[in-house]
This record gives structure tokens, C-alpha cells and sequence, in this order.
């Protein structure tokens, strides 16, 4: 049986796009002018179902793409369906897509702020110490949805003790945690074993399979293999049991936030 992967559900989505933007057909219509049943054309552009090269030709041909485009689309679509996948780190779409859709989001970050939790002046300060470049979309939007998934985000003291940008930046980013510790928990310095475990985030949807997700400055890896989401569980289990509650992840963030965050550091030496 087919398994719907996130990069399954990405390239669907790409051609649901090119078909509304280059035919102005709704997907029964296209159904109708490709001759195929219209779950057809829903199921491939879900990402339920592997199309084959034939299916992609007769589809994209129909959005009047040439055979440069489909050669090139034919390369990403080999991989759509495997439980690994690796991505360069500039792109985000495949990633935005899944937070979209998850319906329970529970990350660990060791010594950064999770990117869904970070204020604009920590993200630039991150950003001018790694040479990355900021997404061009709001992801943090998905925590704003009414409909927000349940999320849980697991962020190692480490992540307070390492400074970036001035005091101010990291003295708003401390308050704008707490303003949301009802989905942080604090990994406290003392659980050192945890400093030593993955950064890495389980997600959790309604229907599809759970996926983990893992990125560094080289790569971005999906990974829905059933042995990788049960060690990323027992990892949460672990985290779980040594975090500290929402009222001391509040105490805790509250020292690191105060005139001189860095007070907090200093006791600590």
C-alpha cells in the first residue's frame, strides 16, 4: 500500500497549483479532458497515490508545460514517496506545507529558540551569526490559526545561555516565551544528557503518517520510517520526564528576561 509522504504532498500540491493557474479547470474537468475517474486527479494531487510517468506526461501537458519541465518534475517525483528525504536548506516549502497540515507539533531545540518561537530581532541576530537566510514566508503564522495544532516545544536552558544579538534581543525573546509557556518547557542545564540528544521535530496529522523532521545548515531531512518516529517518541518520553513544568519554565524564563538577562549566566559560572 502507497504512503503518502510530506514531499508527496508537496508535489501534489504543486500540480493542484499549475492546474488552477494554467488550465482554469477544476480537477473533475481536468479529469474529463485527461479520460481519467475524477478521484484520479484528486488522489495524485493529495499525494495518496504514485502517478506514473505516463499519468505526469498527460497531466502537465494539459497545463501546457514543455519537456523540460516535465523531465525536471520527473526527477523530483522519483523521490516523492520514499521515508527518507533530504532537501537543500533553502528551500521551505515542503516544510511550511507540513506545519500547515499537522495537527500536533512537538519539537526539542537545544541551543537555538524553535523558528516558530522566534522574534524578529533574534532571528536576525541568528541569521547574521549563521549566514542564513530568513524564509520569505510567515511561518509562524500557523500558531495564530484558530485552529492551531497542539504544540509542545522542548528548548534546552542552553539555548538562554547562548547570547545572540545584545541584551534587548534576548530579554524580549525570554518575554516572548513566556508570553506563549503554555506550549515551551524548559530542559534544565542540569539534565545534561539531554544536551546531547537531536534537535528535532515529530510531526502529527489527522490521517497521514507521523514524520520526523531535522535540518542543519546542509540539509533538511523528512524522515516517515516507522523506526525513526519511535525513537523520536521515546526521545520526548525522556524530555517529558526531566523538563521542567509551565509554571518553573516561567520562573526559569523570568531570570534570564529581567534588566540584565545576564545575571542569570553569570550565577551560573
Amino acid at each position: 500500500m502507497t504512503t503518502s509522504t510530506a514531499y508527496s504532498r508537496d508535489l501534489g500540491d504543486e500540480l493542484r497549483r499549475l492546474r488552477q493557474r494554467f488550465t482554469g479547470l477544476r480537477g473533475r474537468g481536468l479529469a474529463v479532458q485527461l479520460g481519467w475517474d475524477p478521484s484520479k486527479v484528486s488522489n495524485i494531487e493529495h499525494g495518496k497515490v504514485r502517478a506514473s510517468e505516463i499519468d505526469l506526461v498527460q497531466y502537465l501537458t494539459a497545463c501546457g508545460k514543455d519537456i523540460d519541465f516535465i523531465e525536471g518534475f520527473f526527477r523530483r517525483y522519483r523521490n516523492a514517496f520514499d521515508p527518507y528525504l533530504a532537501q537543500v536548506p533553502d528551500n521551505p516549502r515542503t516544510l511550511v506545507m507540513t506545519e500547515a497540515m499537522a495537527t500536533k507539533i512537538t519539537a526539542y531545540d537545544v541551543l537555538t529558540v524553535n523558528s516558530l518561537l522566534q522574534t524578529p530581532g533574534y532571528a536576525t541576530a541568528l541569521q547574521a551569526v549563521t549566514g542564513t537566510v530568513p524564509d520569505d514566508v510567515d511561518r509562524q503564522a500557523v500558531l495564530r490559526r484558530p485552529t492551531r495544532p497542539d504544540c509542545v516545544f522542548y528548548l534546552h536552558e542552553l539555548a538562554l545561555r547562548l547570547r545572540l544579538g545584545d541584551a534587548h534581543v534576548m530579554a524580549e525573546q525570554c518575554a516572548w516565551l513566556m508570553a506563549n509557556s503554555n506550549l515551551v518547557r524548559i530542559v534544565p542545564a542540569e539534565a545534561a544528557t539531554a544536551a546531547f540528544q537531536s534537535t528535532c521535530t515529530l510531526f502529527e496529522f489527522e490521517k497521514a503518517t507521523p514524520l520526523v523532521y531535522v535540518e542543519s545548515d546542509l540539509a533538511k531531512v523528512f524522515a516517515q520510517d516507522e523506526a525513526a518516529v519511535e525513537r523520536t517518541r521515546n526521545l520526548f518520553e525522556l524530555l517529558d520526564a526531566v523538563a521542567l513544568d509551565e509554571n518553573q519554565s516561567r520562573r526559569r524564563l523570568a531570570e534570564y528576561r529581567g534588566p540584565t538577562p545576564l545575571r542569570a549566566l553569570a550565577r551560573t559560572r
